[in-house]
């Protein structure tokens, strides 16, 4: 999952290098927080959140394939 969000976040910003994601677990869920550069923050989030909504899409089809619950949050 890490690494899913991770290549989607580097396709759509001018700063690769400067996207990483944390993954933090819970009892139930486990939480990825997306981190780019504060200039790529519009690209990564889109217009009325929509990119950010397909993100968030694509991560709960997959972890729903492997029967997790996944959370993205942008930070």
């Amino acid at each position: 999952m890490r690494e899913l969000v991770e290549f989607l976040a580097k396709s759509l910003v001018d700063n690769p290098d400067k996207v990483s994601v944390k993954v933090v677990e819970s009892d139930k869920s486990l939480v990825l927080e997306l981190s780019v550069a504060p200039e790529d923050m519009g690209k990564v989030i889109g217009k009325q959140g929509r990119i950010a909504k397909a993100i968030r899409t694509i991560i709960k089809a997959a972890a729903t394939r492997e029967g997790k619950r996944v959370l993205v949050e942008i930070v």
